[in-house]
């Protein structure tokens, strides 16, 4: 091959992607159903989530009380739990049957019962008990529940425990009432908000997830709009497998490139988020992330054959991506079968990947696991969407001469 014949070839194909990628972006904007969700759904999904836990943690939960003690330090210890933040006495009932019925009324999700023995006890220098019914629907009640209880009790055992002690010294008593001393830090997530540490991680799945509906979309409407339901019209242009493969990735890599800064940049500044990472180490991340995704969904979207059939599939994974990324729920206490299948999709290391340097603060070099993980999974996906292109352009040209016959 001449070295001009060499130049015209990469001219021809140069000139063909660009106009893949004109034709696909043509697609993009003309389509409602893919603006939805290439850019209306990860401008307001984000808004909505951060929204709706913008509060962080659970404040003022509603509790109900049954003091069958009704002593000083029972009406104490109930003053104690109402002058936190976390727990709000809404009333008082004589009997648990009342109790109850305010929880089935969702007038209250807690119930705190104190015995009739529990100032007895103290007196005798026995253990007391408190006992705390939580409505279980709601986790964060249980733990703002439970939370406030456990302190409460520990700093009113002190108090009683420094009283007894008669004529000792300051001292004695700060020694005796906590003979250790303990401080809890909270690495990251200094508010222990509920949002700080699921958001980073629905972000990156939303990146995903409305990549794969909206490219899903395109190839169903192209099989619709399509005599043969072929995803590939018959054009000089959409012959060649690397230009269909690279003008397509480009018209997608381009649009996700604006969507990810708003996503991963202007949305946990917007909410207050942490946001410890390195500005262009994260760049350098989500580069192989986002072409992992572009080239995951073109691989499967190979096999959609309608629109509406990846709305079934699609959404639905949606929930168990985010439970196997090891984010809401522990890694280590996810089943080794979910979590192999959950590194088929590129959500699974950009979700850890990105948390440990935006959230975490790390490095490049210290997410270097999930960074070749998307790098390999970016080559595999390559090779599935080319795999798929060029059975898409050999089924069209042998149904092209079987119509030409």
């Amino acid at each position: 091959m001449s070295r001009k014949s060499f130049k015209k070839i990469v001219k021809e194909g140069v000139c063909d992607t660009f106009i893949v990628w004109k034709d696909e972006f043509r697609k993009v904007i003309r389509d409602a159903g893919v603006v939805i969700f290439f850019i209306v759904a990860p401008l307001g999904y984000p808004l909505l989530y951060c929204f709706i836990y913008d509060n962080e943690v659970a404040k003022e939960a509603p509790m109900v009380v049954v003091d069958n003690s009704g002593t000083v330090r029972s009406r104490e210890f109930i003053r104690l739990c109402d002058a936190t933040r976390d727990i709000r006495i809404v009333g008082r009932t004589a009997n648990m049957e009342e109790a109850k019925r305010m929880l089935h009324e969702k007038k209250a999700f807690g119930v705190m019962m104190i015995p009739s023995d529990f100032s007895k006890k103290i007196v005798r220098d026995e253990k007391s008990y408190v006992i705390l019914y939580s409505d279980m629907s709601s986790l964060l009640y249980y733990k703002a529940f439970l939370t406030t209880l456990t302190d409460v009790s520990l700093e009113m055992g002190e108090d009683i425990q420094v009283k007894r002690m008669v004529g000792s010294t300051e001292r004695e008593q700060k020694v005796a009432s906590t003979p250790i001393e303990y401080k809890n830090v909270t690495y990251f997530n200094p508010q222990n908000g509920f949002a700080s540490f699921l958001i980073p991680a629905v972000l990156i799945l939303i990146i995903q997830q409305t990549m794969l509906m909206g490219i899903a979309l395109l190839n169903g409407s192209a099989r619709d709009n399509n005599t043969f339901r072929d995803l590939l019209p018959m054009q000089r242009h959409y012959r060649g497998t690397f230009r269909i493969v690279f003008g397509k990735s480009l018209c997608y890599l381009m649009v996700y490139s604006v969507v990810s800064v708003y996503l991963l940049w202007c949305v946990p500044m917007i909410f207050s988020l942490p946001q410890m990472g390195d500005g262009y180490s994260i760049l350098a991340f989500i580069l192989p992330f986002l072409l992992s995704c572009v080239f995951f969904s073109l691989t499967i979207v190979g096999f959609v054959r309608d629109r509406e059939s990846s709305f079934v599939l699609f959404i639905f994974m949606s929930l168990i991506l985010l439970f196997a990324s090891g984010v809401s729920w522990p890694a280590a206490a996810v089943p080794w079968y979910w979590k192999s299948f959950s590194y088929l999709f590129p959500s699974t290391f950009g979700i850890q990947g990105f948390i440990k340097m935006n959230t975490m603060g790390a490095t490049l070099n210290e997410v270097r696991l999930e960074y070749v993980a998307l790098w390999i999974q970016t080559f595999l996906y390559f090779v599935g969407a080319c795999l798929v292109c060029r059975w898409q352009i050999i089924r069209s040209d042998r149904k092209y001469r079987e119509m030409n016959r």
